[in-house]
């Protein structure tokens, strides 16, 4: 029963530094649109997520490649749940009109 804990916070650790990473990009690249820097916005942003990350997974995983390829599933998961959560509702209607519109 302790290792199915062990599981069940290595995947939500993975679900967590998805969702700093994403959510991160996503925040970064909307203020890289009007900063009067964007590069820097864009180079530190990706710098500090990717450290973020590669730490978050080395601690994670420990010696385990198991604990590894959970965590990347959780980190995948949230990716999924980051590009819907962030999908404008124009985006949304958009879709949804081409998908319906099958005129020749």
């Amino acid at each position: 029963m302790n290792e199915v804990w062990h599981i069940i916070l290595v995947f939500a650790a993975g679900i967590i530094l998805g969702t700093l990473f994403f959510g991160g990009l996503w925040l970064t690249v909307k203020k890289s649109i009007t900063a009067k820097s964007p590069a820097l916005w864009l180079i530190g942003g990706f710098f500090i997520r990717i450290n973020m990350v590669l730490i978050g997974f080395y601690y994670v995983s420990g010696d385990s490649w198991q604990r590894l390829l959970i965590c990347l599933l959780g980190f995948i998961i949230a990716r999924m749940i980051v590009m819907q959560l962030t999908k404008t509702y124009e985006q949304r209607n958009i879709s949804l009109n081409i998908e319906t519109n099958h005129e020749a």
